[in-house]
């Protein structure tokens, strides 16, 4: 049976849906006002691994993940431009989906903005005012905590005496709050800056947390099964969702909360705000290829805190180059007339298949299941050394590749079928043009390898070529 560690409970803990077969699930997605860096892919890649296995497993899945597409840094940055938000962030959230898509990542079912559901976080705050969670200070909605008892039952911090708003957007200084722990939930806005929204309470706009309350609970219901995100976000801002949702509702808000830890750069943790990050465009630009620095990104489980090396991704991206050579050479062996041997290979898929899935229900433990993915490899290898497969052999070996891949996502496509003899024509004719010194067709044809995957060494022995 699937088992998560449940941050809210802080057990280990089989995982049984609110709904027979079904999973709903939230996970909280990228601020639009930059490039996103690798740390924060590592987090939505674990989603993905997530969302991929819940699949696996057999349920029918609605994930969402937010775009959040207003905040301070976006006004500021906008205004600075002399743009609209929209006009702002619009490049972003494209850069960010084709870096996602790039990595590999499967699109969830629902990827809302912020801005489209403004409506939606009126509605929650109107009734946080009413039953007396929110109240208004200055024009501004403030989230009243010592209304919410159970708040801190997320991060399990001791909230006694008066703690600031953690990574709050405002200055608590400059408004007149209750309590300093209180949060905005709707940031009063002059009739003539921008942006800003009518609503009841008045012209404003809305305070982070609010966001992905709305977001979920418009896509998913007031009580949904999984809500994921960063370590970074257990504090404040989940807590936060967790007060205001169930402030609002009276009722659960999600049952699972699970939390990937950090990625750091030489031991230090990778942010922005630090400098030391790099963008999947930094490292793509260099010459890493995604599907490297996917598999670096899952090779250590989501609870374990990962260290960036380019020692570690050029090994990543060796190890990819072997795992997708091999199921080339599997499925283009000859098994013509070939029976089962002793050896029994269909039998090794069966157990590398079974390892893995333990593994992966043992709270995403991806380092083991990559250790069944390797284990069954090397085996067939090595009988594969001593003689070709059977064609039941061929067969289950390809459809443990398939399973695996399904939900690690590490052998990327298939290979378009450009034949060994096709490639060696193609490169006789490229050393026959470099011989003429017709280095423009040279050049077109390794260009023309290179975009079906076939990638060209020159050495002093010749040209070798793999399949990349």
């Amino acid at each position: 049976m699937l088992r998560f560690f449940n941050t809210l409970t802080r057990q280990i803990e089989d995982f049984q849906p609110l709904e027979d077969g079904k999973v709903r699930m939230y996970i909280c997605g990228p601020t639009v006002w930059n490039f996103a860096h690798i740390g924060n892919f590592r987090t939505f890649v674990f989603g993905d691994i997530l969302r991929r296995y819940i699949k696996f497993k057999g349920y029918k899945l609605t994930h969402v993940m937010n775009l959040t597409d207003i905040d301070d840094r976006i006004i500021n940055e906008a205004a600075a431009r002399n743009i609209t938000i929209d006009e702002f962030t619009e490049p972003y959230a494209q850069y960010f989906l084709e870096d996602f898509d790039a990595l590999g990542n499967e699109r969830p079912e629902v990827m809302p903005r912020a801005t489209h559901h403004i409506q939606e976080m009126i509605e929650i705050i109107s009734a946080l005012l009413a039953n007396g969670h929110a109240y208004e200070s200055d024009g501004s909605i403030y989230y009243r905590i010592a209304a919410f008892p159970e708040y801190g039952k997320l991060s399990k911090i001791n909230f006694s005496g008066n703690i600031a708003g953690g990574s709050e957007r405002i200055d608590t200084d400059k408004y007149d709050k209750e309590d300093a722990r209180d949060f905005a939930l709707w940031k009063l806005v002059g009739p003539d800056d921008e942006p800003g929204w009518d609503a009841p309470f008045g012209r404003g706009r809305p305070g982070w947390h609010i966001e992905c309350s709305a977001m979920s609970m418009k896509y998913l219901g007031k009580t949904f099964d999984l809500h994921a995100g960063g370590q970074d976000l257990q504090f404040p801002h989940h807590e936060n969702e967790i007060a205001q949702s169930e402030g609002a509702t009276g009722e659960l808000f999600a049952k699972y909360w699970i939390h990937s830890e950090f990625l750091k750069i030489d031991d230090v943790t990778m942010s922005k705000s630090k400098g030391n990050f790099f963008t999947f465009r930094d490292l793509s630009a260099q010459g890493y290829s995604p599907l490297a620095i996917r598999y670096l990104l899952i090779s250590v489980p989501y609870r374990k805190q990962l260290n960036f090396t380019f020692e570690g991704l050029q090994g990543a991206e060796s190890t990819v180059d072997r795992l997708r050579n091999f199921r080339t050479l599997v499925k283009s062996g000859d098994t013509t007339g070939r029976q089962v041997t002793s050896r029994d290979l269909d039998e090794t898929a069966v157990i590398a298949q079974k390892r893995f899935e333990a593994a992966m229900d043992d709270d995403l433990n991806t380092a083991a299941a990559l250790a069944a993915v390797h284990d069954m490899v090397r085996e067939v290898n090595t009988a594969m050394a001593e003689g070709p497969l059977a064609e039941e052999e061929q067969s289950a070996i390809l459809d443990a590749v398939a399973k695996f891949d399904a939900v690690l996502g590490i052998f990327g496509p298939e290979d378009d079928g450009i034949l060994d003899a096709e490639i060696e024509d193609l490169i006789a004719e490229r050393q026959a043009a470099r011989a003429d010194r017709n280095f423009a067709r040279s050049d077109e044809i390794r260009d023309l390898l290179l975009e079906k995957g076939i990638v060209l060494e020159d050495t002093k022995d010749g040209v070798r070529w793999k399949r990349r």
